[in-house]
């Protein structure tokens, strides 16, 4: 979904820092990158944690992974390094259950508690100029694009809210539901609508649509 971006704070200039480096676990094996791969699909073709993964390539960029690229592939993770470590982390797949009278949802086993939802248009960019316009692949805040970063109206959806969204279908976002931050916005993201940042080519993103999401506003 082309896209431009409203006024970027001078945060976004010159000596961002891209990535935290860490210390890179064992690699069992190599993979060579093809078009569309995340380091989300990834961790479920090889059945490793989405952490271990980026952990083992500290010096790839998620936005940045493109064909004949070669990637570490750490050993295969427990069932339960798929955990989340926090609210925030972005999980691979969940089993989604709602009590709307206590407002609560419950996904992967974790329990959120949530003020209200709300149901929305969302789209999908990748991290291309042409989507991007003369900032480049930064959020709002000057922070590289990430999974689970959104674009929003701020107007609907302030700046820093958490949120988790429901009823997407695409290869390249967790299953069923995932938690995200409105961190971006778009001259084209008025109203109930959403842009979801997702890695990858622009081709392959495209493919995401238009699709109708319902949010849940976690506290």
């Amino acid at each position: 979904m082309k896209r431009f971006k409203g006024i970027k704070t001078l945060a976004a200039i010159i000596g961002i820092s891209l990535a935290v480096q860490t210390v890179p676990t064992f690699a069992d094996s190599v993979h060579v990158a093809k078009d569309g791969d995340t380091f989300y699909t990834l961790s479920k073709q090889y059945g490793v944690n989405l952490n271990q993964l980026m952990n083992a390539n500290p010096n790839v960029q998620a936005t940045n992974i493109y064909p004949g690229l070669k990637l570490n592939v750490p050993g295969a993770s427990t069932a339960k390094a798929f955990a989340a470590e926090d609210s925030g982390s972005i999980i691979t797949a969940a089993s989604l259950n709602v009590n709307g009278d206590d407002k609560v949802v419950e996904a992967w086993g974790k329990t959120f508690d949530y003020s209200k939802t709300l149901d929305v248009r969302a789209t999908a960019y990748s991290s291309s100029a042409s989507e991007n316009g003369k900032w480049g692949a930064v959020d709002y805040f000057g922070n590289p694009l990430k999974l689970g970063t959104i674009a929003v109206d701020p107007s609907v959806i302030p700046l820093g809210t958490k949120v988790l969204v429901t009823g997407h279908s695409f290869p390249g976002l967790p299953k069923k539901a995932f938690v995200a931050t409105a961190k971006d916005t778009g001259s084209a993201i008025k109203g109930k609508r959403i842009d979801i940042f997702v890695p990858g080519s622009p081709e392959s993103v495209s493919a995401f649509g238009f699709q109708d999401v319902e949010l849940y506003f976690i506290k």
